[in-house]
């Protein structure tokens, strides 16, 4: 077992952002998270990353509670790439690369041999030897994101959370980039809002609704036109027609019947999601 999440919830405001949601991914997996924006995903990422700490609930990193652990230890098996990762200051790629080695060194200790080779080995997995000394702020979105997630497997870490690392980059990047991530040997988590890309590229997905899991399973049992209707109140049909026989979505115009269009909070919301096959754990 890789990471746990038992039980968890997290408020913000006065409101629950992530309500007593339990998932487990094991080792080796690429699990995607689903669901409409606001549904939780980018807040159960950051807890699962121990970037926050739940309201109540456990996160357990290989069996160990994150609150238990001390934030550099943390860093140093846990990767977060973030959306909208930057920075204002003109570093090089490898000097954005290299800033995953900062938990595995000491606060104003120098690079050894061994952080020098994180960064090579990061930079070669990623294809980017020949930009490490091109300036930060001469990528395009693409080329950031793929610096962000070497700057992520300089830190060698065991498990590899990603929230939305698709976003505004054009479909050529958005397959190249999550082509790396399936084929990285490491556990992974990511965040997408493309249902047919999480088709392609996840081994099992977990949607979430209104802060809770409400399904989880592969994508073949979970991608229905009947939980897309349900959670993300439109109209679809889906076909066995991707990849790999993975389902292909495809969705038409038209409204949603008012019973399918129920809040996620509601009696008849729960007695729907109830059909769905849920998340291990």
């Amino acid at each position: 077992m890789s990471l746990r999440a038992e039980r968890v919830s997290w408020s913000a405001g006065g409101r629950l952002i992530v309500d007593d949601v339990s998932i487990q991914i094991e080792d080796g997996e690429t699990v995607g998270l689903l669901g409409p924006n606001g549904s939780g995903k980018s807040s159960l990422i950051r807890l699962m990353a121990g970037v926050r700490s739940p309201s109540s609930g456990t996160v357990l990193l290989a069996g160990d509670d994150l609150a238990g652990l001390r934030r550099r230890e943390i860093a140093r098996r846990v990767a977060v790439v973030e959306q909208h990762a930057t920075t204002e200051v003109d570093l090089t790629v490898g000097e954005v690369v290299g800033l995953g080695r900062i938990p595995h060194r000491s606060a104003w200790g120098p690079d050894t041999a061994g952080d020098s080779g994180a960064v090579a080995r990061a930079l070669q997995r990623t294809g980017l030897e020949s930009s490490a000394g091109r300036s930060w702020h001469t990528l395009s979105g693409g080329e950031r994101q793929r610096v962000h997630i070497a700057r992520a497997l300089a830190q060698e870490p065991t498990e590899l959370l990603l929230d939305e690392p698709t976003n505004h980059l054009d479909v050529h990047h958005q397959l190249e980039l999550l082509s790396l991530v399936r084929e990285l040997p490491l556990t992974s988590v990511v965040a997408l809002h493309d249902l047919n890309l999480a088709a392609m590229f996840c081994d099992r997905l977990v949607v979430l609704s209104g802060g809770r899991v409400v399904a989880g399973g592969t994508p073949a049992e979970i991608l229905t036109p009947e939980l897309i209707a349900d959670v993300y109140r439109v109209r679809a049909v889906v076909t066995p027609e991707g990849p790999r026989g993975v389902p292909s979505v495809r969705f038409e115009p038209g409204r949603v019947d008012a019973a399918r269009s129920a809040s996620p909070t509601s009696p008849a919301k729960e007695r729907r999601t109830s059909d769905y096959p849920l998340s291990r754990g």
